[in-house]
Parts: C-alpha cells; structure tokens; sequence
C-alpha cells in the first residue's frame, strides 16, 4: 500500500499512464461508501486510502500513504501480513488476510483485508483492497474456543468421578455378591457386569472425537469391540453393518450404548459360558430420513442352567433407556422380531444469543 501522490493519477511500471487512475468520481464514491478502500501502485505501496479508513485510523491521508499506514500495525501481525501480501505480490493474485489496525482511540481492531490485481493487457497495475471489521466476530471465536476448553475440562472431570464412582459400585456389588447364598450369586454377578457395561459405555463417549456431536458408527463400533471383550471374551461378537452413517447428540450416543449393552447381557444371561454369542446391528442413515437401528441377538443353543434367580429385565431396561432419549423402540432382538430403534430428528440448535421469544 504506496508512495506516489494520492490525489493524482499515477504512472503504470512502463511511465504510461494507467488506466486505473483514481479519477475524482470514483474518489468521491469511495469517500461516501462505508468501507474502508484503499489502493496500491504496482510496486505494493499504498496510493490512496479512502475517508472511511482516515475516520477509523484518525490519521490523514498523508500520513497513511506509502508504508505510513504500516505504522499502526499491531507489532504480532506485522510480520505475518508482510508476507502473505509480498507473497502475493509477486505473483500478482488475490490475497485475504486478517490483520490489527490501531483505532483513533488506541484500540486495535480486527480487520479482514481483501486485495485485488488490476491487471490491463498483460500490464500490473497494482492492487484496489478493502476491509472489513471483524473483531467481534473474533472475540466471540475466542469465547467459543475458551468455552470449549472449558468445557472439555469439566467433562472430564466429571468422567474422572463418574468412573471412580462405578468402581466403587463394582467392588460393593462383589462383596455383596460373594456374602449372598450360593442361589443369589448369579444376580449380585449380573448386576456388576451392567455396572461395568456403564462403565464401559461413558468411556467411549467421553472418548468421542466431538462431544457434543458423535458419530454413531464409529462410536458404536468402539463401543461393540469393547462389551465383546468386557465378559466371556472370544464367545461374543458384536458386528455393526448397514448403509449411512449419522451424526447424534450425547443423550442419543448414550441411551444407545445402555442398549446395545442390555442386549449383550441380556444373550450372555441367557446362555452357558461355553456358547458364543452374536449380536449384529444395522444401521439405516439414509439422505434426509430418520435413523433406525435394527437388532438381532441369538446363540443358536440352550439356555443356562441354574440362572432362574437372574430377573430378566432387559425389556424393561431398554424401553427406559429409549424413553429417556425418545427413541422409539419395538421387537424383541430375535431374527424373527429384530429390536427396532427410531432415533428422533436431530433438534434444531438454538444460539444462546437469542431471546426465548425467538427461540
């Protein structure tokens, strides 16, 4: 942004006369245009900058000319500027950058800059910018961002007492176990394996990529690989199959992961240590249609002896977990009845910026 006279046409690199010269009309435009313009010779130094910019910078336009305007750089963003635009200039293309300019207050505001070549048969002519204030918009990128670390923070802090707290329920639930009739023994032992399947299940969530949005495949696959090893490792499979993919909220990630590992308990309840299990789950994500889930469960061989005094309350188990993320739920997890799960539509998200009577 440049040296030569700004109220006067100025010469193209051979001496003629260029056919971008700033003629009084296009000045007097710019001078009432609410945006702050400016304009450079072919060498990159500044020519003119228009009224908008002298109110923001409280300088005058003498002063901003040539590398002047350079003067109110904010010192971390010299450097950086200085290169994308010498970069830039030497190949003559469009550049973006943003950048601090010092106010007339002494405030430094964010500005985004956008440059462009005025090129005439072949001939550089320099470039004709302008800028745009988006320090709010960066001050509220920045909040987001500490939000987010805020965020991620407490979550995991809560995890870390969460986890802490089921071991705990864990090593109750044992000893209690192991204190019960030999008769009883089978239900203190089902209800520490769910306890650790709780477990399991808010570990692979607070290990999601993205916390507020997970993706279910993934997350699901995760989640299976470990309910396969967590009990009667080796005689479990979990598969995952379908088309599509889809992107849910904690509370839905959640209430399926208690699901999926109600059904593994529930096969694993039902059927002697020596059988192996298999679960598989379906995912159908189609373009624009609601997610389903389909569930199938089976062995293929008798039932456990001696496992009367384990209650059966999976039924029971899921329909509460579904209600609790209005998830809709029917079948039995047979071939011939698989367990249907209709996720909800995914709740339109409402800025906190907003007024409730817009929302």
């Amino acid at each position: 942004m440049g040296a030569d006279t700004p109220m006067s046409g100025h010469a193209g690199p051979d001496g003629a006369q260029s056919p971008f010269d700033l003629g009084d009309g296009f000045r007097r435009f710019a001078d009432h245009v609410p945006l702050m313009m400016w304009r450079t010779d072919h060498a990159g130094r500044s020519t003119y900058h228009n009224e908008c910019w002298l109110q923001f910078t409280g300088r005058p336009l003498a002063d901003e000319i040539g590398d002047g305007w350079r003067r109110g750089l904010h010192p971390d963003d010299f450097e950086r500027h200085a290169r994308i635009v010498a970069e830039a200039l030497e190949s003559r293309l469009p550049f973006t950058v943003e950048f601090r300019l010092r106010r007339h207050d002494g405030a430094y505001r964010w500005l985004l800059d956008t440059g462009r070549p005025l090129e005439e048969n072949g001939v550089f002519h320099g470039y004709l910018g302008s800028c745009f204030d988006i320090t709010d918009r960066k001050n509220a990128e920045e909040h987001a961002e500490r939000a987010l670390i805020e965020k991620e923070t407490l979550l995991a802090e809560i995890y870390h007492r969460v986890r802490n707290n089921l071991q705990v329920m864990v090593s109750l639930i044992g000893l209690y176990g192991r204190a019960a009739p030999e008769n009883c023994r089978g239900s203190f032992d089902a209800l520490g394996q769910r306890v650790r399947a709780i477990a399991l299940v808010q570990q692979h969530l607070h290990e999601a990529p993205h916390i507020a949005s997970i993706d279910l495949r993934d997350y699901l696959h995760r989640l299976a690989s470990g309910l396969g090893q967590l009990r009667r490792a080796g005689r479990i499979g979990v598969a995952v199959e379908g088309k599509g993919t889809s992107l849910v909220e904690p509370r839905t990630a959640n209430a399926l992961g208690m699901i999926v590992a109600e059904v593994v308990a529930e096969c694993l309840d039902a059927t002697t240590e020596a059988v192996t299990c298999s679960i598989v789950i379906r995912i159908d994500a189609g373009i624009g249609a609601p997610v389903t889930l389909s569930i199938v469960s089976g062995s293929g061989e008798a039932a456990a002896e001696g496992r009367d005094c384990v209650p059966k309350l999976g039924p029971r188990l899921i329909a509460a977990y579904a209600s609790q993320a209005e998830i809709a739920v029917s079948g039995t997890a047979t071939a011939e009845d698989p367990l249907l799960l209709h996720l909800p539509e995914p709740r339109a998200y409402v800025p906190p910026s907003l007024p409730p009577a817009l929302r």
